[in-house]
């Protein structure tokens, strides 16, 4: 078995946990004394020997840029989002009259998004569906989790298929 010396400061916070210090970090002001009163050298052997390929993949994988928006596919996109999303909520009773209102919000903020933020699979985000469902609901309107969940069901369906589709990738 191979072994390592990795410092110490490498490791993550529980350190304090896995090794007994002889007082509690935290009744030190300065951390670097609180390192000084473990049991810690300030290197700590570890049994493996990471590859240099496993490195390599973790830097590829960092240098990896996304594309940018692509201003003709978020409109495309946000009008099916539209259409879609006023069909799927105006067959439901909780939003009455304020069903326009309701797919303007969700709309607005999707459009958003795909026009600033969205740039090919892998960049599909939670926020702008939480977005949704707070603004309605600040603007006191009906069913904002319900209006949310659909859009976002649809959103992981079908953007990052219609990217593919889009820009001509197949996804591999």
């Amino acid at each position: 078995m191979a072994w390592t010396t990795v410092p110490a400061f490498h490791l993550l916070p529980p350190l304090f946990a896995l090794h007994k210090p002889t007082a509690p970090p935290c009744f030190f002001s300065n951390p670097s004394s609180a390192l000084q009163h473990t049991r810690l050298s300030p290197t700590l052997r570890l049994p493996f020997q990471p590859s240099s390929s496993f490195g390599n993949q973790i830097c590829r994988a960092a240098e990896y840029k996304f594309p940018d928006p692509i201003p003709e596919f978020a409109i495309a996109e946000t009008e099916k989002f539209r259409a879609h999303l006023l069909t799927k909520l105006s067959k439901k009773d909780i939003y009455g009259d304020s069903v326009q209102e309701v797919v303007g919000v969700c709309t607005e903020i999707f459009n958003t998004f795909m026009h600033t933020e969205y740039g090919g699979p892998g960049t599909l985000l939670v926020l702008p569906f939480i977005d949704m469902s707070d603004t309605i609901n600040e603007r006191g309107l009906p069913g904002g989790p319900q209006a949310a969940r659909a859009a976002v069901k649809w959103a992981q369906e079908h953007v990052d298929k219609d990217w593919n589709l889009w820009t001509g990738d197949d996804g591999t």
